[in-house]
This record gives structure tokens, sequence and C-alpha cells, in this order.
């Protein structure tokens, strides 16, 4: 299966944006495997979702507290009562407040957060685990040693970490004590010693996320749906990867950070975006064969068959920002080695294919390093009618290899954008579709699906016609954000035949 998806790379297809947690039930349960067969009835072939890590407590998988663990919260523990790690009733325990088909951050009040559906999840896992140590499955006990031991390089890192973190009540690694800080050998060996049974709960608890991961990749790839990840450039400096290895990082000798990563003022931002995420040493890592990136992309390799590099122009040069400024206006762009990283992966994953984030501020030596890969580049049709007739993202601007978006998790919905259009731009946008007498959203749809870039991806709230009250994600806020879930009967049979027959017809179907 994998080789007919390969082959299909540069076949026209089409996909649809939707995150995990936006799923009805927010994780790998029921809800993932009917949204596959939905896909399949529509024609497409892609499945693209944000990433899949762990994220902090406002829910951002742009943020996350480890580059390798999985989102617990996406776990299906109703799945756990079949394997026998669970009962039916610990489900709806009093003490954790969960319900079957209830278990996500969407379906409890925003002011709770992450923290709550966390602590709910580590009660259950600990359930589960309990359970499993009375077991005498052994394929089951054979699976977990062997993820432990394939994992080895991230996992006993992260376990450490998270029990530090909490400890400490979710306070950054640089606040602990300096021989937790430091990651002192006898320290840490005492930790793992006196917290055996907590360290095996989270490793367990990855090695669920993991296995219901695969199953739910193996039956997408046996339904010819290829799964589409997202990678952040970066890396959160309150993860486990910064605390484990910080000389592979722009910090001083107290370990904090000096430069800040973001990027200047653009269409997102006036102020421009200060993330705040470590820069790299790339010096170190290249010395070391970029072994922790490799890592990192073994991971990602067996999750997805497709992988975006987000911020792709990271790779050949970041803006660096002073860490004590407030805003992006102010910083520099710092060489990066992008050519010899993407050399050491594509020999390593030959056959994972990349994306690249190419959209904010792009210059010739960006384009000329994405191309050097025949990396294909994104095209946001929202982001079209803007200028003169060379804009990148107009669609006769559209070249094949390509990946073209109605909009992105970033962007308003296409109904909320038509909405708020000016007159001048409204006037555009009615040029470019000219006879095309569809509505928004279906008009943009169609738009992309017919350009002549080999994939074509729209996000679920289009199809589904949604306004922008239902939107994913507001660069440069943090107030609900990454909340949005749909339900089952918002995608009615128009909507399903609806975008039907614009694959068929633009002959993208599966």
């Amino acid at each position: 299966m994998a080789g007919n998806l390969i082959a299909k790379q540069q076949a026209r297809r089409a996909g649809v944006l939707l995150h995990i947690s936006s799923l009805p039930s927010g994780n790998f349960g029921a809800d993932a495997y009917k949204f596959i067969d939905f896909l399949v009835d529509i024609g497409a072939s892609i499945w693209q979702t944000l990433p899949l890590n762990m994220p902090h407590d406002d829910g951002s998988p742009y943020q996350c507290l480890s580059a390798h663990a999985g989102n617990p919260t996406f776990i299906d523990f109703n799945a756990l009562v079949a394997l026998g790690l669970l009962k039916s009733e610990d489900l709806a325990n009093k003490d954790t407040g969960l319900q079957p088909h209830g278990l996500s951050p969407q379906n409890i009040p925003a002011e709770a957060g992450y923290s709550c559906v966390k602590a709910n999840i580590h009660a259950l896992a600990g359930m589960a685990y309990a359970n499993y140590k009375q077991q005498k499955n052994s394929d089951l006990k054979q699976q977990f040693t062997q993820f432990c031991r394939k994992n080895v390089s991230w996992l006993s890192d992260f376990a450490c970490f998270l029990l530090l973190r909490e400890k400490y009540h979710h306070a950054s690694w640089q606040t602990w004590p300096t021989s937790f800080k430091n990651k002192q050998p006898a320290a840490i060996k005492q930790l793992k010693q006196r917290n055996a049974h907590a360290m095996s709960v989270v490793k367990f608890t990855q090695f669920l996320f993991f296995k219901q991961w695969q199953a739910l990749k193996a039956y997408a790839n046996k339904n010819n749906i290829a799964m589409f990840g997202d990678i952040p450039i970066f890396v959160a400096y309150d993860s486990a990867d910064v605390w484990a290895k910080p000389h592979l990082f722009k910090l001083d000798k107290s370990k904090k950070m000096q430069v800040v990563a973001g990027v200047p003022p653009d269409y997102f931002s006036v102020t421009g975006q200060r993330w705040g995420n470590p820069h790299y040493n790339w010096q170190a890592m290249q010395a070391r064969g970029f072994n922790w990136w490799l890592a990192r992309m073994r991971t990602q390799s067996e999750m997805f068959d497709l992988l975006r590099i987000d911020h792709f122009r990271g790779l050949e040069s970041a803006w660096e920002i002073a860490e004590h400024t407030d805003t992006a206006v102010e910083g520099a762009w710092v060489l990066a080695p992008g050519d010899a990283l993407l050399k050491a992966i594509k020999k390593s994953f030959p056959h994972l294919q990349l994306i690249a984030e190419d959209l904010g501020v792009i210059t010739a030596e960006v384009n000329n390093l994405r191309e050097k890969y025949a990396l294909p580049g994104m095209k946001i049709l929202q982001f079209a009618f803007g200028g003169d007739n060379s804009n990148p993202y107009l669609p006769h601007n559209i070249e094949e290899n390509s990946v073209v978006y109605t909009g992105t998790h970033d962007n308003d919905t296409t109904l909320g954008w038509a909405q708020q259009l000016d007159a001048p731009t409204k006037n555009h946008v009615n040029s470019v579709l000219g006879d095309i007498h569809t509505a928004m959203p279906q008009a943009l749809i169609d738009l992309a699906l017919a350009s002549r870039a080999n994939m074509a991806i729209i996000p679920m709230q289009d199809i589904l016609g949604l306004d922008g009250t239902h939107r994913m994600n507001t660069p440069g806020t943090i107030d609900n954000n990454w909340r949005w879930q749909f339900h089952w009967p918002q995608l009615t049979p128009d909507h399903s035949n609806r975008i039907k027959g614009a694959i068929k017809s633009s002959q993208r179907n599966n």
C-alpha cells in the first residue's frame, strides 16, 4: 500500500484538513474511522492533521512538551475495554468526571483548559497500566517492551520531564532545583528509582497513543488514504527536548534564551509574530550528523505518509529576536544549514513526501532550497486577491508541484473571510471567478480543486459552509483557539454530494 501512496504523489489528489481534536469525539475512536470512510466516499485520498504532539496547557499543537510524545487526549479509552485494560464503569468514574464520549478539552469549560483533561486521562491511564500488569497477555507485553526499546532515545527523558513538571506544578524546567534543572545523573537516577511505577505509566500512555494511531493509519492506507502530518520547525523552550539536550539550542551558560524565534511583520500581524521558541545551535547539530533531527523525523515518518515542514523558510535562514523584546519588529535573519539537513533527511527517509510551508517573507534563496529537493510549496487562495496579476496565489500562477488550499488552520473560514471582504477585494474575487456564480465557500473550493496544483486540501469548515465563528486559530491571540469541533449532523448529504462532485469533476477522485 505504501508503494501505491508514493506512486500517487504526482497525481491530482484532493484531501481534507481536520485535526483529531476537531472530530466529534476528539480522539482516535469510531469517529476517526468514520471520517476515513467519509473521505473514501467523496473521492478524497488525503487526510491532513495538525501536529499530534502533547501540547502545553493552552492546547496549541505548535508549542508542545516533546517533539516525539503524542497527545494522550487523542487516545480512545473506550477501546481499552475490549483489551481488558478498563471497565465501562471506569469511563464514567465519579472521581474523574469522564463520560464515554466526552473525553476531550472541547467538552469542558474553557477556563478548565487542558490541565483538567490531562489529569483525568492520567488517572485512566494509571488504571489501564495497573490492569495491564495483572494480565497474562504476552502479545501486549511484548509490544510494550518493543515500544520502549525502540523509543529509548526520547521516551525515558520525556517520562522524567513529565514527572518533574507535575512535581513542580507545571513550572518551567528553568525554575526547577539545580540538580533537576541540569539533569544531574545522580538526581535523575534517584528520580527513576523512586518513581518507577509513575515512569511506566507515562511510557504506557505513549504506547497506547502510538498503538492506536498506527491502527488508524493502517485503516486509512488500506483505503488508499494518505495521512498528512505537520511538524513545527521549532520546539518549545519548556520541553523535554531542550531540557534533555540544551547544548543543541542557543542558550547561555545559565541555559536561558538570549534570542527567540518568530517572523517579522507580514499579512498576519503588523508587529510580526514573536513565537518565543529557542533557536537551534546548528553548528552543534551538524557536528553530530543532525542525529537529533533524524530521530525526530523517524518518529514522524512512521506516523505519516506526507509531512509539512511548518515555517520551511527557517531552514534557509531564521528571524532571531532579542529575548527581552515584546514584538518581532526588530530582529535579524540568521543563516541555517537547510541544504545539509534536507540532504540527510532525504537520504534517511527517501519515501517520505515533504511539503514546504513557504508562506510569509520568501526569498530567492528559500525558493532555490525548496526547488532543489522538489518540495511542493503552499498556495492559499485567500491570499490571492491582493496586488496585481503576479500574485503567486492567483490560480493562473499556481504550478503543478504545489498544494493549494482555500485557507489553513491560521485563516478565517472561507465564508467568514468572504463576509469581511472590502469592495475592491470583492470585485477582484468576482473578476477571477468570472462566470462562476456559485456562492461562497463552494466557489473558492471549486477554484482550488480546478487549479493545476497536484494536491488540493480543503478545511472541513469550508466543506460544511461554516462562518468565522468556527475558525481554528487566530495568529497572535491566545484565547478561544484550537477548540473547534464539528458534529456529524452538520454534514448533510448535500455537503457530501457537493464536495464529491467537485472532486470528481476536477479529476482528483480517489
